[in-house]
């Protein structure tokens, strides 16, 4: 399992190099059922997932607490069978998905179309080199 230090230490870094380091974000670590859960309430879709953004910087009350970007809710099951199917690590793919989870938060979204999608991912890839040493890692 990736460490909450690691996480922590990861998500600084993300968030400082884009421009958040004043922002808070809340990561939650679960299971399959859990993320199912979640993502039938607020998706619709009855299945697990890798990760989940709840943005809070959308919406009527997104001036209650400006400082709040959101949450980030990854699944470390699918994580872990996803890793093992890419022939990576765990806290690679997880590095992904923090990533993948964080752009979402700031408005990123790669089905806005194919300019949308090569943003994201060029972002991604960008911040994949400053948290992760392995070179030939790609965005999620």
């Amino acid at each position: 399992m990736v460490s909450t230090r690691t996480i922590r230490k990861k998500t600084e870094q993300i968030l400082n190099a884009l421009d958040y380091d004043l922002y808070e974000i809340s990561i939650v670590i679960t299971d399959d059922a859990q993320i199912q859960q979640l993502n039938h309430s607020f998706r619709g879709i009855s299945t697990p997932t890798n990760v989940l953004a709840f943005a809070m910087q959308e919406g009527e009350f997104s001036s209650i607490t400006p400082e709040l970007l959101g949450d980030v809710v990854i699944s470390a099951q699918t994580a872990g069978k996803e890793a093992e199917k890419a022939g990576i690590t765990l806290d690679e793919r997880i590095s992904q998905l923090l990533i993948h989870g964080i752009l979402h938060l700031l408005g990123f979204d790669h089905d806005a179309g194919e300019s949308g999608a090569d943003e994201m991912e060029t972002k991604s890839l960008e911040l994949l080199k400053l948290v992760e040493t392995n070179p030939d890692l790609t965005a999620f």
